[in-house]
Formats: structure tokens, sequence, C-alpha cells
């Protein structure tokens, strides 16, 4: 039997754990295994795994015109063969044909399935290449064959959720853009040198960098050019943490003040609990989570994010549940457990294992934590209610409906926030609301209000 290649053995193992159980590909390629790869063949694990996530339902358009057959008929690793092969024919430039069909037929018989290798190499043998991840820009989707190709990107009921909630165009965008490497965002943490420092040694070691367009001097954001694999090598070496720019806009939202006591509800794994502990100085953070191994993960990165790791309180509790403390905090945090689809280039997953039927769900619960959360903000003090979803259940309707069942609390107004925070005003609209897109920020999509008692 022939060998296959280190990185797409990985790569189809990783395919196969993604479709058959709750874990994430970023997840899967922290291993030792991956580490364990050249920096090349790490790039090419990584490129055929987000890429097939990212076009698998453009990939299964093609495999069913190819083979005939629905891919929902074929076993799991027939069609993850069948998926990775489509992908490095059609899509990537640099791959000889040949190894990818090759390939395709020996991880084929690895898996156990060797009756199958005929039918993999047969489909595979018609594949056209077509290049598609050179269209390097939005403007392509005004060419009718590729944005239908995007189009068939995003399962129908989500694409549909989308044009009704952003119109057309706004839906086809959304789809582009989570077919796209989204951008590789630093954060320059309160225990690493200064920004200008760190932008220098990047630049030492061929990654250039910018100051992000909308974090404050204070959250230290950079927007690192370069691949993602080199980058978190990087970030590794230098002490940086890798962090979405809204991810770290969102703490700031809080106006958090030295010597505050703050509650972070919702807490691992700690990106934003580690901001919080940078401003509170003297102060105090209560980071709490429902998952004792989230929790694990909370403490152990904590040291490496912030400087004032003594400023934290790690707590077990569900916060769905009625909240435990005697004491009001003046800074509230819920940064709440959601769909996740303003993260589809980062986590394309999301995509195939998201139902509609988790979108009446999920509300539910989101404004129950909200409301567990107000009760223990102290009168004059401000909570932020965020999610990295793009859906209005999950955003303002659940805000709009806790607000509408008291009087006690009231959503500060885009001059409120604007006032400290002119930066970022661009990103609040007439409501108050604050909003990212990835099409339109170079963000992951989030949504934040603010409210005060």
């Amino acid at each position: 039997m022939a060998q296959v290649s280190p990185a797409r053995k990985i790569a189809f193992e990783a395919l196969l754990q993604v479709e058959g159980a709750q874990v994430f590909a970023s997840g899967l390629l922290q291993s030792r295994q991956v580490s364990s790869l050249s920096e090349r063949d790490r790039g090419l694990a990584t490129e055929i795994l987000y890429g097939v996530l990212r076009w698998r339902g453009e990939i299964d358009h093609r495999l069913q015109q190819l083979s005939g057959k629905s891919p929902q008929s074929l076993d799991r690793e027939v069609l993850t063969a069948l998926r990775m092969g489509i992908y490095q024919i059609a899509f990537l430039e640099k791959i000889p044909r040949s190894a990818a069909v090759n390939e395709s037929v020996e991880l084929t018989k690895l898996a156990g399935k060797r009756s199958a290798a005929g039918l993999v190499n047969a489909v595979l043998r018609k594949c056209q290449p077509e290049r598609l991840l050179q269209h390097s820009g939005p403007d392509q989707l005004n060419d009718p064959e590729f944005l239908m190709s995007v189009r068939r990107t995003v399962p129908a009921w989500m694409l549909k959720r989308w044009e009704k909630n952003f119109g057309t165009d706004g839906a086809n965008r959304l789809a582009w853009s989570a077919t796209r490497v989204p951008p590789s965002t630093l954060r320059v943490c309160s225990c690493t040198p200064e920004p200008h420092e760190v932008i220098s040694k990047l630049a030492e070691k061929g990654c250039s960098a910018r100051r992000g367009r909308y974090s404050s001097n204070a959250l230290n954001a950079l927007v690192a050019e370069a691949g993602e694999a080199i980058v978190a090598r990087l970030a590794d070496q230098m002490g940086l943490a890798i962090q979405d720019e809204a991810s770290q806009i969102v703490p700031e939202l809080l106006q958090v003040r030295s010597g505050d006591c703050v509650l972070d509800v919702c807490a691992a794994p700690g990106m934003k609990t580690s901001l919080l502990a940078d401003a509170v100085g003297d102060g105090l953070v209560v980071a709490c989570d429902s998952s004792s191994r989230r929790l694990q993960t909370l403490r152990k990165l904590l040291p490496r994010l912030t400087a004032n790791v003594r400023a934290v309180r790690v707590v077990r509790l569900d916060a769905s549940q009625p909240l435990p403390f005697r004491q009001s905090f003046q800074r509230v945090l819920v940064d709440a457990p959601c769909s996740g689809t303003g993260t589809l280039g980062r986590n394309p997953e999301i995509k195939w294992r998201l139902t509609p039927q988790d979108l009446e769900r999920r509300p539910a619960m989101q404004r129950t934590v909200l409301s567990s959360a107000l009760s223990v903000l102290a009168p004059g003090g401000r909570l932020v209610y965020a999610t990295c979803s793009l859906e209005p259940e999950e955003n303002e309707k659940v805000v709009e409906s806790v607000l509408a069942a008291t009087s006690d609390y009231r959503l500060l107004s885009p001059a409120e926030l604007a006032e400290n925070l002119p930066e970022i005003a661009p990103l609040i609209d007439e409501r108050g609301y604050f909003h990212t897109r990835p099409d339109l920020d170079g963000m992951d999509g989030f949504f934040a209000a603010v409210m005060s008692r």
C-alpha cells in the first residue's frame, strides 16, 4: 500500500472526528500530533481541514454531479476521502492532481473501505480544477456561477434567514465571508512588551503587523497579515494571545474602573476575563462558568494573558440558575452561549451542526442568564450582554424581552456610548446596539447591548 502523507492523514482523521462528534477543528489542530508536523505539513493539514468545512456544500454538489450519488448515501470514510480529493483538485492550485487522487484512494483503503477505492478513483479522475480560491473579493459575487457556488456553502435554511434579516446582498456577502480565511488577530497582553516593540519583533520574524482598526490602545490589538499556522507559532513564542478584534472590544464596553467589583458569568476560557483583570487594578473579577473542564482551561491561560491574575476569583456555577451572590457588582459581563453564526469563517463546522430548532430553543436560556445577571447589578452599574451570533433571536430580541419585563434597567443610548468610546461609534446602531459583521468590518460577527440599573 502506498504511503499517505502525514498532513492528509491528520486532515482525514480530523474531518471524521468533526463529523462524528461535537468537537471543533481548531481544538484538534492543537494536538501534539499536529504540533510535531513540519510547518509545511501543518499548513497543508490546516488548509484541507478548514477548506473542506468552509466549502462543503459546494463540494457535495460537485460530488453528486460527478458520481450520480447522494453524499448521504456514502459511508463517512468514503465521503470524507472524496471531499478532500475534490477540494484539492478544484480549489488548490499547487496540489498535483495525481497526488490528490492517489492519496484519497489510499485513505479510503486505510479506513477499511477498500471496496470503495475504485469509486473514489473514478470520481476524482473526472473532477476538474477550477481554482475558486483565486476569487479574492466580494466583487466576484457579480459572477452568477461563482455566486451560486458561494450560496451552496451555507445550508438553505440559514441563507433564507439571512436574506430576511440582511437582504439578499447581505446574505450573499455573509456566505462569501464564511468561505474566507479570517484575519489572524493578536492581542498584546499586559505581561508582554508594548505594542510598538511587538510590531518590531514580528517584523524581524517576517510577519508584518498593524494596529487594529477599532480597539483602543489599552487593548493593544494587532492584526497580523500572515498565515494562520505562522501567526499561531509566533504568538506562542512571544506570549501573545490570538483573539478577534471584536471580541477584544466587548469588555471595553463595560468601561471597567480600577477598584471595581466585576462579575463575568460565562467566563471560560478566559480571553475577555483577562481583559477585565487588566482594567480592574486592585479591584475584583469573579469569573464563573458551569464547566469544570473549561474553568481548568481558564486557570491555565490566565497567567499568560494578564499580569493581574491575583484580581481574579474563579467560581463554578450555572448562570441559568439564580446567582448565589449576596453582594452586587459595579460591572457585569454576560458573554452568552450562542449559535456562533458570526464566527463561521473561523468555525465552519457550525454551519453543518446548527438547526433551526437550536435557534428556537436557545433564547429561553439566554433570557434567563441575562435576567439573573441583572439581578446582581449595582445601582448605576453597567452590564454588557454579548454574543458572537448574527441572529436577532439571540441578540436584540433577548434584550428587548428582558427589559420589557422590568422598569429597573435601561439600554444606554448611542450618544452615551460614543461619549467614552468615540472610536467604536461607527459600530453602534441607532438603538444603541453594538454590531460587527465579517463581511463589512473584517472581524467576527459580534453583538452587544450595554445596560444600566
